[in-house]
This record gives structure tokens, C-alpha cells and sequence, in this order.
């Protein structure tokens, strides 16, 4: 049996309200279901505009990534990483959108992916969690986090892929989105479809998911 392919999750900040004026990387390689490297980088945006708000979530200023590479630079320095992978994101909407933002602004291609959205995942395998947010998930999985810290983000959003993953059943993000009844996002330079839940009833038998334990 072929291994699966690799899951690589990643992780945005930005300086202000706009998608491309991303600030900060994570991302958190996973081969056979074991994380092989994690990475954070800054990014200078386009505009060294920050916001109080944005600035308060994550702490980067101006200052910070005024030395920093553009977001090129840092693209075909993560680019091995990625060749191969299906993302992960959670909240993928806007991970993806600002990754879509950024290689417009610089005129990337974007690529051929497949991603999903741990936090669409995270609502059909455990409903009965009263949050699900990236913060909520890691204390109740006992995952490490400094939120807001692109690279640890990115740790842990693999965390929960993983922990979705073996509590379903399921060998990779393809056969959890069968389980759960999801629609995986896919990246492409013709399309992007965002990752979705689907509508209780077009959603394949599921297996029984494992109630979540905290640790």
C-alpha cells in the first residue's frame, strides 16, 4: 500500500484587514502521520501598515519585519515543503484567501492543492465540544500552543488533523472528509473551491467517531 501523501498545515498573520499584507508564516510538515519539521517565518507586506488590532492578536510591529524578506523570498524558501501536500488550515477561509492575496499581489501562480479545514473537520468529529476554536481545541487535546505564533498555530492545527484522523478511523484528510462528511478545498491557478461541510443528507455512512477526552 502506498504511503500517504504528506499533510503540511499552515498558518498566516497579517498586518491590517487586508488579505495580502501577510506578516508571518507557519507551517507544519506531517510524513506517515509523524511531525517531520515545523517552520515560522516574517514576511515584510507589501505595506508596513499595522493596526492596533492585528498588533494586539500577534505582538509583530512595524519594526519587526521592516528587515524582513517579501513574501517571493519566503515562497521558494517553503516551496519544497509543500511539493506533494495536502494543506491544512484551521479557519482555512482565511489562510487560503491570504495565501490566494499574496501571489497575486507578487504574480505567483498559485498551486495545485489539496487542503482541509480543521476547523470544519473539528465541528463534525466533535459537535458535542462546546468550542472549537484553535485555542479551545488544543487545551481540550492537551496540544502545545503560543497562539498566534504562526509556526506554534501551525503545530498545532497538524495536531488536531491528527487527532481527527485517529479518533475516525481514517488514514488521510481524503478518507476523514468520507467520514465526517466534508467536501475538501482544493487550490489551483484556474479554481479554488473552498473546504466544506455538506449537507447532512448527500454525507456518505460515517464510522463512529471516539467522544473527545481531554488529556
Amino acid at each position: 500500500m502506498p504511503a500517504p501523501p504528506p499533510l503540511v498545515a499552515i498558518d498566516f498573520e497579517t498586518a491590517n484587514e487586508q488579505r495580502a499584507s501577510a506578516c508571518s508564516i507557519g507551517l507544519c510538515r506531517v510524513e506517515n502521520g509523524q511531525v517531520v519539521r515545523t517552520a515560522e517565518y516574517l514576511i515584510r507586506p507589501p505595506e508596513l501598515r499595522f493596526t492596533p488590532f492585528t498588533i494586539a492578536i500577534h505582538g509583530i510591529r512595524p519594526e519587526d519585519v521592516a528587515d524582513a524578506p517579501e513574501f517571493p523570498d519566503v515562497w521558494d524558501a517553503l516551496r519544497p515543503d509543500l511539493e506533494g501536500a495536502v494543506l491544512l488550515a484551521h479557519n482555512a477561509s482565511f489562510d487560503m484567501g491570504v495565501l490566494c492575496a499574496m501571489l497575486g499581489t507578487y504574480g505567483l501562480a498559485v498551486p495545485v492543492h489539496g487542503y482541509l479545514c480543521t476547523l470544519v473537520a473539528a465541528r463534525r468529529a466533535w459537535p458535542d465540544l462546546e468550542k472549537h476554536r484553535l485555542n479551545h481545541l488544543a487545551r481540550q487535546f492537551g496540544i502545545e500552543l503560543e497562539h498566534h505564533r504562526a509556526g506554534s498555530d501551525a503545530r498545532a492545527c497538524a495536531g488536531i488533523a491528527l487527532r481527527a484522523m485517529a479518533d475516525c478511523g481514517a488514514a488521510d484528510p481524503a478518507e476523514l472528509a468520507a467520514v465526517l462528511g466534508i467536501g475538501l478545498g482544493a487550490l489551483g491557478p484556474d479554481a479554488h473551491q473552498p473546504c466544506r461541510a455538506l449537507p447532512r443528507r448527500a454525507q456518505p455512512a460515517a464510522r463512529p467517531v471516539r467522544t473527545a477526552v481531554t488529556h
